[in-house]
């Protein structure tokens, strides 16, 4: 789901014969990244708080228009700030970073040419949710308390900048359809509470550290609750009256981004930011129809191995319904996770080298909006080693979370998947802020993807039932680029869409209406994962076929993680010239001597 980070040292790159750069090239460019970047976590406090840095944290992200059209004029001065460096004086590396730079500016003005923030609100993310912010903040000094309550007295002034932001939505017709926009009156519900104590924003008070005297803490704690009663609450009140008479009457009666007044132009964007691929909507609607097809003739043979005997349809109702495949209660499935989560680990040096050394935790997702999300998702760890990487698993309904997807989707969140890539990133060497934090969707969440498919590798598909959920979640990604082609372009309803997924996958039918409703509210953002898993699978294969005896897995994956998050062309750039040298015979290239210098720390696990 959400991933956020990073891109390093290109470290696949020979230095050999490298132009010495101009200092002034080199130190201009650097002090462009550091001043941008300042300037991010200045413009984005949210952003800056999860990554440990607490220069911002007394206040919230301005969405309202205004804002968001300051950012626009700052990022074209950014470019041209960017365009007076000579990039010809610059290292292959630092041109690397120019490029990736350029890049990611000039998409955040292709972002707000088709008006995408006008709509950067759903069922899954909003001020409705904004309270979970304190679950990854630190809370140690009189100082952060003071802070979080800045906030809390400034919600009134956020929601009323973010009200500012819907309405222009409303006027410009950019608005979600209304069957999603539907689940938010309840989530608002939610803040309105009338013990200011059982708020989540009042959460952070009820714990202080011993270094924080008694006075201190009786003080916070009534600022909080009144903060909570004459701010918050008041403040949730009048943003859901809006919601509810203004902007739930706007929104489309149908689905999909072709209804926009410049659908079209948005979800062609969409494809070139979330897969760093010029593709057209209809091939990758025809790369979906083949992955179901190809996947959809695998889970026949697996099926077949597990004696079942019936149809399809009826061995997915099995799958979906039979008590075998179920925890009672969340306490139970809770345990589980964590179980299979200590299963992973101690596997992954069958095929990995080099393991970051931050650990994980697994926790439950809040309550709160657990019914709307998904089954689990991932929070990386912070940038200050302050709050390590978690992994958070959907509790909620446990007769709709099957054993037979436990461990695929460890794989994903956890390790090999979203934590060992992003905690490798983490560490790898000098990088300038805007790539060690940054990222690219397709490679983040293909490379997430690409992991589950490892435990084959590494012997964890220990069953056909197990190896079954693995085949469900690879056929889930695929047909995502089915379905959501056909929301965003092909007219498809959302009733065509879950019917589609139904019967290609066994999902339980509450995962699959809560991905299509996420695919409804976030076009392309869903074929980001088999697009770059599909890309990881076909290097793997050419460096086989080209290397033979020479190839090794575990320097494949190094290659591949050595650089963090890169656009897909790229990553094949550096893929082949490993392929290159490995062919020729050569020892090893820079990346794989740094890789091999670095001591293969173990995997920290800190399960909670």
């Amino acid at each position: 789901m959400r991933a956020w980070p990073l891109v390093l040292v290109l470290l696949s790159l020979p230095v050999m014969g490298w132009a010495a750069p101009r200092p002034s090239a080199a130190k201009a460019l650097h002090n462009l990244f550091n001043a941008a970047w300042d300037q991010e976590m200045q413009e984005r406090p949210e952003d800056a708080s999860e990554l440990g840095d607490r220069r911002w944290n007394d206040r919230w992200t301005d969405r309202s228009p205004e804002a968001y059209a300051r950012r626009d004029q700052n990022n074209h001065e950014i470019l041209a700030k960017l365009a007076k460096i000579d990039r010809s004086q610059l290292t292959k590396t630092d041109q690397l970073n120019y490029d990736l730079f350029q890049k990611r500016y000039a998409d955040r003005i292709e972002q707000y040419k088709v008006r995408w923030f006008l709509m950067s609100f759903n069922q899954r993310e909003g001020p409705q949710t904004s309270d979970d912010l304190g679950n990854s903040l630190r809370f140690e000094r009189v100082k952060d308390y003071e802070d979080w309550l800045a906030r809390l007295r400034a919600v009134p002034t956020a929601l009323d900048q973010f009200t500012a932001l819907l309405q222009e939505g409303i006027r410009e017709r950019m608005v979600h359809p209304r069957v999603i926009m539907e689940r938010i009156p309840a989530q608002i519900d939610k803040q309105i509470v009338s013990d200011p104590t059982q708020s989540g924003f009042y959460k952070p008070f009820k714990t202080f550290p011993s270094a924080i005297s008694q006075a201190d803490q009786q003080r916070l704690q009534q600022a909080a609750r009144e903060a909570v009663e004459q701010q918050v609450v008041p403040a949730f009140t009048k943003f859901k009256q809006f919601f509810v008479s203004e902007y739930l009457p706007a929104c489309y009666d149908k689905v999909g981004a072709w209804q926009l007044p410049h659908g079209e132009e948005l979800y062609a964007q969409m494809i070139r930011h979330y897969t760093t691929t010029n593709e057209t909507p209809e091939e990758v609607h025809q790369i979906g129809l083949k992955e179901v097809a190809r996947i959809n003739a695998e889970m026949d043979r697996v099926m077949q191995q597990t004696g079942f005997k019936g149809s399809r349809d009826e061995f997915f109702k099995f799958l979906r319904t039979d008590p075998q495949f179920f925890y009672k209660t969340p306490e139970e499935l809770f345990v589980a996770y964590k179980a299979v989560a200590k299963t992973i680990d101690p596997n992954l040096v069958k095929v990995f080298r080099t393991l970051p050394r931050e650990p994980y935790g697994v926790e439950a997702i809040p309550a709160a909006f657990a019914p709307d999300t998904t089954a689990a998702y991932y929070r990386p760890g912070a940038a200050d080693g302050s709050r390590a990487g978690t992994y958070f698993v959907n509790l909620y309904k446990p007769d709709a979370r099957p054993k037979w997807e436990m461990m695929v989707l460890s794989m994903h969140e956890s390790v090999p998947g979203h934590h060992l890539q992003i905690a490798r990133a983490h560490e790898l060497g000098e990088m300038p802020n805007f790539r060690r934090y940054g990222e690219y969707t397709v490679y983040v969440e293909g490379w997430g993807l690409y992991a589950e498919s490892l435990g084959d590798d590494m012997g964890l598909y220990s069953d056909p039932y197990s190896k079954f959920g693995q085949l469900s979640y690879e056929m889930w990604r695929a047909v995502r680029l089915v379905v959501d082609t056909g929301i965003h372009v092909k007219h498809w309803t959302r009733e065509q869409a879950i019917k589609y997924f139904m019967e290609n996958c066994p999902k339980h039918e509450l995962d699959i209406t809560n991905e299509i409703d996420r695919y409804i509210a976030w076009p392309g953002q869903a074929l980001a994962y088999k697009t770059g898993e599909l890309k990881i699978k076909a290097l793997r294969a050419r460096a086989k076929e080209k290397l033979g005896a020479k190839f090794d897995l575990k320097d494949f994956h190094d290659v591949v993680l050595g650089a963090g998050p890169l656009p897909l062309d790229i990553l094949e750039r550096n893929v082949d010239e490993w392929i290159a040298t490995r062919a020729a015979g050569s020892v090893a290239n820079s990346a794989e001597r740094s890789a091999t210098k670095r001591s293969t720390a173990n995997l920290g696990v800190a399960k909670k």
